[in-house]
């Protein structure tokens, strides 16, 4: 008897191509679409309904049932309350990372294994081998960066089709078998929105007011329009006038003020160690000691590092060289060879 696998139909050509070539290896395919966002925003409608629609048409094309599952309220509560208490704390948190932890690899999860699945798949390029997570094979499209907060339970039951694939090459497969997602492009901005970026989004929700832009010297050299917008070592944006390019720092909530610099040595812009929160281990928590890879933003280039603590909610790292703009609340997320083993949010030092 066929295992039975459901798969998230996004709508785009990732998960469409997952969908197929699982039913062309012999799996009893479900498509499910998960609703986690429908509401528009001024001058951005949200894309939701032709999403769903495009997931719907790949089911028929590949003769499939298809399910939808609705996580609007689940997502608001644990995805974008993370994301707004974030900002407002002043840090810049990642609601890709959360939505996967909360809502795909836990909800869809729980909910598909309930209704009868024996995997859930998703269109992630990432492997996975025993239960633990491993990289995919194009660099340049891996996304365990985004997963590593993955438990090893549901990474037991997780089918990732596309770890083997080079983004090209998915669209070649959706090409040959006829997708109506095959040239579909790839939604830019926040992860459920689609199209908008976080400073409109955010405006929705959050009152700001305009404050000053200070330099390295103490000068104020302009104003921002809310300190709530800003990101360490963010570049563009800054409504300051000519000769080098400024340097986002640091920021004062209580304030509402924003540290900028034009020098791009400047100590405050790099750091060489990492204060870990809120970890999360998929299988064993790292060696102290050991030589382990990190990486602090998507598709940045790992960085060898040891581990100089490990305790049950926290760590410290040593790195073997700088990093530039280290950003409190995003993740490091950290590497033995091919494995991810975990990693942890970035708080200030």
């Amino acid at each position: 008897m066929s295992k039975k696998v459901f798969v998230g139909l996004s709508g785009g050509v990732d998960s469409s191509v997952a969908a197929a070539l699982l039913q062309e290896q012999g799996y009893d395919v479900t498509g499910v679409y998960m609703k986690n966002w429908s509401k528009d925003l001024p001058g951005f409608p949200c894309p939701w309904k032709e999403d769903y629609q495009d997931a719907k048409r790949v089911a028929v094309k590949l003769g499939i049932p298809f399910l939808m599952y609705d996580f609007e309220k689940e997502y608001f509560d644990k995805v974008v309350e993370y994301m707004l208490d974030g900002f407002k704390s002043g840090i810049t948190p990642n609601p890709d990372v959360m939505c996967n932890q909360e809502i795909k690899f836990k909800l869809f999860y729980e909910l598909a294994r309930k209704d009868g699945a024996d995997f859930i798949a998703t269109g992630h390029y990432a492997n996975t081998r025993g239960g633990q997570l491993m990289t995919a094979i194009d660099d340049n499209k891996d996304q365990t960066y985004f997963l590593y907060r993955v438990t090893s339970e549901a990474l037991h039951h997780t089918l990732f089709p596309l770890g083997d694939l080079t983004k090209p090459q998915v669209r070649v497969e959706a090409k040959k078998r006829h997708l109506v997602t095959a040239n579909k492009k790839e939604s830019m901005g926040i992860c459920f929105v689609g199209k908008v970026g976080i400073k409109e989004f955010l405006s929705q929700y959050v009152e700001t007011e305009p404050g000053e832009i200070i330099d390295q010297i103490g000068d104020s050299i302009g104003k921002h329009e809310g300190a709530i917008f800003y990101t360490i070592g963010q570049r563009h944006g800054l409504d300051v006038g000519g000769g080098l390019p400024y340097y986002v720092t640091g920021k004062n909530m209580d304030k509402n003020e924003v540290y900028v610099t034009n020098d791009i040595q400047d100590s405050n812009l790099w750091s060489e160690a990492i204060q870990l929160a809120s970890t999360h281990w998929i299988t064993n928590p790292p060696e102290t000691g050991k030589s382990y890879q990190v990486r602090t933003r998507h598709r940045a280039k790992t960085i060898e590092c040891r581990f100089k603590t490990v305790s049950n909610n926290t760590a410290a790292v040593d790195l073997s060289e700088g990093i530039r703009a280290l950003t409190p609340g995003q993740s490091a997320v950290f590497y033995d060879g091919d494995i991810c083993i975990g990693g942890g949010i970035i708080g200030l030092l």
